[in-house]
C-alpha cells in the first residue's frame, strides 16, 4: 500500500506509521515468548537457560543472514519504483540465488560447529547437551528462516506491508501450537521447541510462495530472468553485506555478554534470558518509532521538505523520551510478575536477578529511544558512516562493561552493559544529528504536492539495540481524472500537467 509521510502533523504521521511496525516486532517477540514460557514451565530452569545460551550464537549467524536478505530487497524496490518489471524479476532471481547459496553454507557448516562454538563461549557443562541440540536443529532449518525473511522483504518492496505481517502472525500462531505439542504431549524436549519454529517458518514460506503465485504475476520468474550478471550479484552484495555486518556487530557484543553470564552460573543465564524476553517488548516499541522516523525523514528528504524533517525528528525525539520513561516505570513496577510467567515455583533467585536487570535497563530506555530516533533520522537522510560507527561504539562499550563490571559486581555489572552502550552511542549521535539539523535549515523548501510515495521498511533482528533496516522510497504520481487540478499548498501554482 502506498503511504505518504510528507503531509499532516509530523508527530501524528510518525506515530501512526510506527504502529504496524510495532505489531510486526511484537509478533516476532512472541516466537521467543512461546519457546521461553513452554520450555521454562514444562522442562524447568535448566532447559530455559540452555535455550537462552544459544541466543547470541544463533543471532550471530542467522542475524547476518537476515540483514543480508534485507539488503537484497533494496534493488527490487528501486526497480519497482521505476516500473521496470524485467529488472524486478531479475533482481528477485539474483536474491534467490544468493539466499540459496547462503542457506546451503549455513545448513552444511553451522550444525557441525555448533558444539565447539558453545564450548568456546564457556557454556556451563550442565547446559551443553540441550543447548547443542537446540542450536543444531535451528541451523538445519536455516533455509526456512532465510527464505521466509527474503520473501517477506520482496512483498514489502513492492509496497505491500500488510501481507508479511499476516504471514508472520500465522507463523507465530503455528509456532505456539507446535511448541506446546512437541514439548508437552510428545515430550521432545528443547529439540521439539527448535523444530516447531522451523516447521512454522517453512509453512509460512509455502504461504508466501502461494500468495506470489496467485496475486503477484509480476514476480513470476521466466527463464531469461535467471541469467544474472556479475554486476547484478556485485550490486546485491554491495547492499546486503553491510546490513548483515550491522547485525553481526550487535551479535558479537551479545556473545561477549553471554560469556560473562556463563561464568556466573545457570541462574544468571536463565535470569538474563527471561529478562530479555520482557525487555524485548519495550525495545520493539522504541525501535518501531525509530524506523518510522527513518521512513519519515527519507520521504520528506526526497520531497525536499527539510522543514518537516527538522520538526518531525524533534517531536519524535520527545515521544521516544516520554515512551522510554513510561516503559521503564512499568518494568520497575511490574517486572517481577511478568518474569514469573516464564518460570515455575522455587525460582526466586532467577526472578530477583531478572527483575534487577529490568530495573537497570528500564532506567536507560530514554537513551535507547534517543538512539533509535536519531540513528533512524540519519539513515533516512542517507548517512551511513555515523550509524555504523555507533554500532561499533555499542559493541565496545557492551564488551568492556560486561567483562570489567561483571568481574567486579557480578550479574548487575553485566546488566549495566546495555544502558552504558546506549549512552555511549548517543554521545556521537547527538552532535552528528545537530550538524545535520543545521544543514537542513539551509536547504530550500519545495512546495508540497499531493503525491503518494511507496514506502518500504525492511526489518531484521531487533536483539539488543541494533535494528537492521533499510528505507527505500519512490514517488508514484497520483492518477487523476481529466479536468481536476493537482492539489498544492499554494493556490497560485499552475495546473499540473496531465
Amino acid at each position: 500500500m502506498a503511504t505518504s509521510l510528507t503531509t499532516g502533523r509530523p508527530w501524528r504521521v510518525i506515530l501512526a506509521f510506527s504502529i504496524p511496525l510495532l505489531l510486526g516486532n511484537v509478533v516476532q517477540q512472541l516466537y521467543q515468548f512461546a519457546d521461553a514460557i513452554v520450555v521454562g514451565r514444562h522442562l524447568g530452569v535448566t532447559s530455559l537457560a540452555a535455550v537462552g545460551a544459544t541466543g547470541p550464537l544463533l543471532f550471530l549467524l542467522l542475524g547476518f543472514a537476515w540483514g543480508l536478505t534485507s539488503g537484497f530487497a533494496i534493488p527490487i524496490a528501486q526497480a519497482f519504483g521505476a516500473r521496470d518489471n524485467a529488472a524486478v524479476r531479475r533482481s528477485v532471481a539474483t536474491g534467490v540465488l544468493l539466499s540459496g547459496a547462503t542457506s546451503v553454507i549455513l545448513t552444511a557448516c553451522a550444525p557441525l560447529i555448533a558444539g565447539p562454538l558453545l564450548a568456546l563461549l564457556q557454556t556451563p557443562a550442565e547446559l551443553m547437551p540441550e543447548a547443542t541440540t537446540f542450536t543444531q536443529i535451528s541451523f538445519l532449518g536455516a533455509s526456512a528462516t532465510m527464505f521466509f525473511n527474503y520473501l517477506s522483504a520482496i512483498i514489502r518492496a513492492i509496497g505491500d506491508s500488510r501481507t508479511p505481517l499476516v504471514f508472520l502472525t500465522i507463523s507465530c500462531a503455528l509456532n505456539v501450537g507446535l511448541v506446546v505439542l512437541m514439548v508437552g504431549p510428545l515430550e521432545w524436549g528443547v529439540g521439539g521447541a527448535a523444530l516447531a519454529t522451523v516447521i512454522a517458518q517453512a509453512i509460512s514460506v509455502a504461504l508466501c510462495l502461494e500468495f506470489v503465485r496467485r496475486r503477484l504475476p509480476m514476480l513470476h520468474l521466466r527463464r531469461s530472468d535467471w541469467r544474472v550478471t556479475r554486476a547484478d550479484i556485485a550490486e546485491h552484495l554491495r547492499l546486503g553485506l553491510p546490513m548483515g555486518f550491522q547485525a553481526s556487530i550487535i551479535a558479537i557484543g551479545t556473545l561477549t555478554v553471554q560469556v560473562a553470564l556463563n561464568t556466573l552460573g545457570s541462574d544468571a543465564v536463565a535470569a538474563y534470558t527471561t529478562a530479555s524476553r520482557v525487555d524485548g517488548l519495550a525495545v520493539a516499541l522504541l525501535s518501531s518509532l525509530g524506523l518510522a522516523t527513518s521512513m519519515y525523514a527519507a520521504q520528506n528528504h526526497g520531497g525536499r521538505r527539510p522543514d518537516r524533517i527538522r520538526r518531525g525528528v524533534k517531536e519524535a525525539t520527545w515521544m521516544a523520551i516520554a515512551a522510554g520513561l513510561v516503559l521503564g516505570g512499568l518494568l520497575v513496577a511490574f517486572g517481577a510478575p511478568m518474569v514469573r510467567l516464564f518460570v515455575g515455583e522455587g525460582s526466586d533467585e532467577v526472578v530477583d536477578l531478572a527483575h534487577l536487570m529490568l530495573i537497570i535497563n528500564g532506567a536507560g530506555y530514554w537513551a535507547l529511544g534517543i538512539l533509535f530516533v536519531l540513528r533512524g533520522a540519519l539513515q533516512g537522510l542517507g548517512h551511513t558512516l555515523v550509524p555504523t560507527v555507533t554500532g561499533v561504539i555499542e559493541l565496545v562499550m557492551r564488551v568492556v562493561a560486561a567483562v570489567a563490571l561483571g568481574a567486579v559486581i557480578g550479574f548487575a555489572g553485566v546488566a549495566l552493559s546495555n544502558p552504558l552502550a546506549w549512552v555511549g552511542a548517543i554521545v556521537l549521535l547527538v552532535p552528528a544529528y545537530v550538524k545535520a539539523h543545521r544543514a537542513l535549515a539551509k536547504l530550500p523548501v519545495a512546495p508540497a504536492e499531493a503525491t503518494e510515495t511507496s514506502a518500504m521498511a525492511i526489518v531484521g533482528p531487533t536483539d539488543g539495540s541494533m535494528v537492521v533496516d533499510a528505507v527505500v522510497t519512490q514517488p508514484i504520481p497520483v492518477v487523476r481524472k481529466r479536468g481536476l487540478r493537482r492539489l498544492t499548498l499554494r493556490p497560485s501554482r499552475r495546473k499540473a500537467r496531465r
